[in-house]
């Protein structure tokens, strides 16, 4: 039984210590990523913003308008127009491409993986309370699971008396944010905001040790398996403010900043293992709070408009190190990949251009064009590597009717993940950190009530 004694240690621990190997696989499913990033802590942070906003890069802190909703600064909800209502609907489809170098094959290979996904990114909506007062509620991804990995077992003591042994890693999940809050202006050009924010999902994550070449003879060995499930549900909150420094019928110049409170999150975490012989017996199963924070995080940007041009400049920062402690370290031997938390600091770049917003006879003239970047660092280190995370990407806004600002939006988003360094040492083996390549396509429905909307009617 010595292989399911190290088995049951290694699942035990989180089954971590080993490096991801990628299981190649071309699949379409509702997971928003495909990603080993995402095996650890809350998995793979989405990008917020409406389709417009991520179609500029994310930016958005600093933005008013009248006839765009804003999702990542609750300052914004008082410029909704007093007879209006702003909707937003928003879906999103990913290809994911990963690879790895194999350092330990002769001669050396690369593993790759293709995933297709499709889902729902936001629901959001703003409407006006009262002069200078507005309400909005959005509903937007916080962070998504979705990865399926392998590793073989290479140890001699195991390798040598037993056979072939598989380590399988899989897992999927996402947490959503749900946001209600309201936004004022107390005094000309100057507006604060607050909401809270609740935070809901299910994550699982499976770990599977698979004898797969006895040669023993003896039928003894069995497969088993580990199981973790965390569930999510916990209330934050955001505060913001805007001030418009220039603010006239020709153009508008908006500084903002916003401030979440972080703090625990403690999702309820399930975790059991069992050897899948004839009885399939369940060897541990034990009910923990996993004592992981939310980060504090500070978002400055600023914003210029005029009639026909956008453009806007976002830094956020999150400290994720400081609100939480080293995740895992294998079995505490200091072998195995240390996953560790990393403060991060992320920069988003956005211009939007519409040419000619009300000519009458193009309507190529009123579409308004879109293009962004994002650069930033992932939340988590491997090995003490950190990975760089870019994006590029444009998008289109198509009006709806002539002089309407109902539209469809259409983004497209190219990113990356590549690690600062592209190997890392186990146990004195080298192996590959994966590099991630994505490619995202949004398609929004911005509906803006005019007056029609909230006219009164009368009957004679």
């Amino acid at each position: 039984m010595q292989l399911n004694k190290r088995i049951f240690k290694v699942i035990l621990t989180g089954a971590l210590a080993l490096p991801p190997l990628a299981s190649a696989q071309n699949l379409t499913s509702s997971i928003n990523t495909f990603s080993p990033y995402s095996m650890y802590g809350l998995g793979e942070l989405a990008t917020p913003g409406t389709t417009s906003m991520r179609s500029m890069g994310g930016v958005g802190v600093a933005l008013r308008s009248n006839n765009t909703v804003n999702v990542l600064n609750p300052a914004a909800y008082s410029q909704t127009p007093q007879k209006s209502f702003l909707f937003e609907f928003g879906v999103e489809a990913g290809h994911f491409r990963n690879s790895q170098t194999k350092y330990g094959t002769q001669p050396q290979t690369t593993s790759r993986t293709a995933y297709n996904s499709i889902n729902f990114h936001e629901i959001a909506f703003q409407m006006p309370l009262a002069k200078g007062l507005g309400f909005g509620f959005s509903l937007t991804p916080y962070s998504n699971v979705g990865y399926n990995m392998h590793s073989d077992e290479l140890s001699s003591g195991v390798a040598g008396n037993l056979g072939r042994a598989q380590y399988q890693y899989y897992g999927d999940g996402d947490v959503t944010e749900i946001k209600a809050g309201l936004g004022w202006t107390p005094f000309k050009n100057f507006s604060v905001g607050a909401a809270l924010q609740y935070y809901w999902g299910n994550i699982t994550r499976n770990y599977k040790a698979v004898p797969t070449d006895i040669i023993t003879g003896s039928g003894e060995y069995s497969t088993t398996t580990g199981i973790d499930t965390y569930d999510v549900s916990r209330i934050k909150a955001q505060f913001g403010v805007q001030w418009n420094a220039i603010l006239n019928s020709r153009r508008a110049l908006t500084f903002g900043a916003t401030y979440d409170i972080g703090g625990k999150l403690s999702p309820k975490t399930m975790k059991y293992v069992y050897i899948d012989n004839i009885l399939t017996s369940t060897v541990r199963s034990e009910e923990e709070s996993l004592p992981l924070r939310l980060p504090q995080q500070i978002a400055a940007g600023v914003f210029y408009q005029t009639v026909s041009l956008r453009m806007g400049v976002d830094y956020v920062y999150q400290n994720w190190g400081d609100e939480n402690s080293t995740f895992l370290e294998s079995d505490g031997s200091g072998k195995g990949v240390k996953v560790a938390y990393h403060n991060t600091n992320t920069v988003r770049v956005g211009v939007e251009l519409t040419p000619k917003p009300i000519d009458t006879r193009n309507y190529l003239n009123r579409v308004a064009y879109r293009v962004g970047f994002r650069y930033g660092d992932y939340y988590q280190t491997f090995g003490g590597s950190v990975v760089r995370q870019m994006a590029v990407t444009a998008g289109l806004g198509l009006p709806v009717k002539l002089f309407g600002r109902s539209s469809v939006d259409v983004g497209f988003e190219f990113g990356m993940r590549n690690p600062a360094k592209d190997k890392i040492y186990i146990d004195e083996n080298i192996v590959g950190l994966v590099k991630n390549r994505y490619y995202k396509l949004s398609l929004g429905v911005s509906l803006f009530g005019d007056d029609d909307w909230f006219r009164r009617y009368k009957f004679k």
